[in-house]
């Protein structure tokens, strides 16, 4: 059934990123289709027709159905595809893979999305991605970089106490945490040599086949 899904997709798009991990720990194999974002392919009148937001990535299932945002994405394949639960397979696990993604989402990844997008000069009048343009302001690059490190510091308490970000066991929260620390690298972030427990859960997870996706 996975090889009728359709997987719109940016190589170096850090939110498709999150969702080719997912799809490779659940070993789904759809058909991945390249958006060439710099020559601003996503807001072809074609790709519009898929996902209006004009943003990656954006599944598309057996019926035409387009699905975008990376957390619906996940929720989709996960029920869709229940064997390997990474959004949790009991209520409380899934209210806590929920919980911590969602840190690691507005905590981490949108405070570097914010600098990068505000600091990076090919990115001028689209400070945020989607349809409509946006004037850069560099006065949130310096807000942002704190955010990320205040991030960091507060997610090497978390793991300080269990082995991943949700608890016990692997799972999307890890997803969004580990592509959020790699793509910090693009404001020249990286975790600091005392956050020993962060350092370790990256070791760890980096390792996993899946991150290569």
């Amino acid at each position: 059934m996975s090889d009728t899904l359709k997987l719109y997709h940016a190589a170096n798009s850090p939110n498709s990123r999150r969702v080719r991990i997912f799809l490779a720990e659940k070993g789904l194999k759809p058909t991945l289709i390249s958006v060439d974002l710099g020559a601003g392919e996503q807001h072809s009148e074609a790709y519009k027709a898929i996902n209006p937001g004009r943003v990656v990535p954006a599944l598309v299932l057996e019926d035409g159905t387009a699905i975008g945002e990376v957390p619906a994405i996940m929720r989709y394949l996960d029920e869709a595809f229940p064997e390997t639960p990474l959004l949790g397979a009991t209520p409380k696990d899934k209210g806590l893979v929920v919980m911590w993604e969602r840190f690691a989402e507005l905590e981490g990844f949108a405070p570097v999305m914010e600098g990068v997008r505000n600091k990076a000069e090919r990115l001028k009048g689209r400070a945020i991605a989607g349809p409509h343009g946006y004037e850069q302001i560099p006065g949130l690059v310096d807000r942002s970089m704190l955010r990320v490190k205040n991030f960091l510091t507060d997610l090497n308490e978390r793991l300080e106490q269990v082995p991943f970000v949700a608890g016990e066991r692997f799972s999307a929260a890890d997803i969004t945490a580990l592509v959020t620390i790699d793509f910090a690298k693009a404001l020249d972030i990286s975790i600091p040599a005392e956050h020993r427990a962060l350092m370790r859960w990256k070791d760890v997870v980096s390792a996993r086949p899946s991150t290569n996706a």
